[in-house]
């Protein structure tokens, strides 16, 4: 399989209010931490309504965009998702279109529009970042799948309906090294030692 990398090109510059601006890479055949909150950590998702309208979405532009979730948790304000994206170009146009419908279906809910919808540290809507070696991997698929216990929702994961597993992670992992899917050996600081956290 071939795999290229490439970054967003940001059309207003580099910098924003003075720091770097964060850089979405694209890159085949790689396992993806992702993770997005709402502006202000606004509760956008606390009813079941606003729920059903992001998992709606998320499982139509992921299936479209060839990118399998291994696991995917979302709480009131924020969500996370480990898994494994097989075409890089397409991942940025299945962020655009899931956050794009996502905020638009669930502003139609909430009783004041929220304008920006998303938005995070650097001014950025998103993160993702490609997962460099197995212990990351499992890290980050054990820090997804306990969100609703750290977020004192539930006292086990498999109570929460809200995290959702569609790839056990001894599969993933096995799977990924046999496709050479993690990001091994890029000098790129980003990936040097990042604790998978929000």
């Amino acid at each position: 399989m071939t795999t290229w990398t490439h970054k967003t090109k940001h059309s207003s510059g580099p910098f924003y209010k003075g720091q770097h601006r964060f850089e979405h890479w694209y890159r085949d055949n790689q396992v993806y931490f992702i993770t997005a909150r709402c502006r202000d950590r606004f509760p956008a998702f606390a009813s079941e309504r606003a729920k059903t309208v992001f998992w709606d979405r998320f499982e139509f532009y992921t299936k479209q965009a060839l990118f399998t979730p291994w696991v995917t948790s979302l709480v009131d304000n924020h969500y996370h998702v480990l898994g494994y994206c097989k075409t890089g170009d397409k991942l940025g146009p299945m962020m655009r279109k899931i956050h794009g419908s996502v905020a638009k279906l669930v502003n139609d809910l909430l009783p004041e529009r929220r304008v920006p919808f998303w938005e995070d540290r650097g001014h950025q809507d998103y993160f993702d970042g490609c997962i460099r070696d197995e212990k990351q991997c499992r890290r980050a698929y054990r820090y997804t799948l306990t969100q609703g216990v750290r977020h004192g929702v539930c006292q086990d994961w498999q109570e929460y309906p809200h995290t959702r597993v569609n790839v056990e992670l001894e599969a993933g992992v096995q799977r990924s090294l046999e496709l050479g899917a993690f990001l091994d050996g890029v000098p790129y600081k980003r990936y040097q030692g990042r604790k998978t956290g929000h």
